[in-house]
């Protein structure tokens, strides 16, 4: 999670330099294809599989959740946007349960629950809320949305094919954007461009191979510790710090997340 959040950190300040956020999310997807694969260990029989249906899903979802992230930190901080992403655990949570039958129980509802009212106070629905905000949340619920396709698929597939097959497929829906005008690719351009992509593919992989053992239901929560990296990073970085108000709907956001990872590891 701290390094998805380092990656956006990246892909924050090439926006920010004039690169438009389709072509920056293309190329995350298409460079860590090229560094990556060499470590996938592809085969020959699972060429086919790059055609199914499921991974096309997937991969969309994914695709849509950092256009729409990369979106909405050209305009808001960097904790605020995550935020409003962190509607993510709820669509995760209860869509688990809804698709994959996964078991939820009162206690971490409750409290999943109250982190949405965090996510309330931070995206302010109805008293001023900016449509980058309004992006951030369509953010989380594609991405809450690809927790659960990536914990439906990771018993069919393995783990490296599904990061790559990620990768490849998201390159290839984003390709069109390839070619958008952009400034000069300076080596500084180009080292945030690598950060970005490492970032945001080192993370999936890692989130990947848990959820070969652990229910998306367990797995959601733990988005909660990427609030932590996106304060840090956004006030040394961007020299952001949230309002009062936003603050009060970030700690809220981390305690009943961290509370709900604590009961979800003891079966409540």
């Amino acid at each position: 999670m701290f390094l998805i959040v380092g990656g956006d950190a990246a892909a924050t300040l090439l926006t920010g330099a004039g690169f438009p956020q389709v072509f920056v999310a293309w190329t995350r997807f298409a460079l860590a294809a090229i560094l990556l694969a060499p470590f996938c260990a592809l085969q020959w029989t699972e060429l086919g599989q790059l055609l199914d249906w499921r991974l096309f899903l997937r991969a969309g979802l994914i695709v849509g959740g950092i256009v729409c992230i990369l979106t909405a930190l050209k305009t808001e901080p960097l904790a605020n946007v995550f935020g409003g992403f962190f509607v993510g655990p709820v669509v995760s949570y209860f869509l688990s349960a809804v698709a994959l039958g996964e078991q939820i129980t009162r206690l971490r509802t409750i409290l999943l629950l109250v982190s949405f009212a965090g996510v309330l106070l931070v995206v302010r629905p109805g008293f001023g809320m900016t449509t980058g905000m309004g992006f951030a949340v369509l953010a989380g619920c594609f991405y809450g949305a690809y927790l659960v396709a990536t914990r439906w698929l990771a018993p069919a597939f393995r783990p490296r094919f599904l990061l790559l097959s990620q990768l490849i497929i998201g390159a290839i829906i984003l390709a069109p954007f390839a070619f958008l005008p952009i400034p000069a690719l300076t080596p500084q351009a180009l080292g945030l461009i690598t950060l970005s992509a490492l970032g945001s593919a080192g993370g999936n992989f890692l989130l990947v191979m848990v959820n070969r053992t652990t229910p998306a239901a367990v797995i959601a929560p733990l988005i909660y510790s990427q609030l932590l990296a996106a304060m840090v990073i956004g006030w040394a970085v961007f020299g952001q710090w949230p309002d009062q108000l936003s603050l009060a709907g970030l700690v809220v956001i981390m305690i009943a997340g961290v509370s709900s990872v604590w009961f979800a590891g003891r079966g409540r």
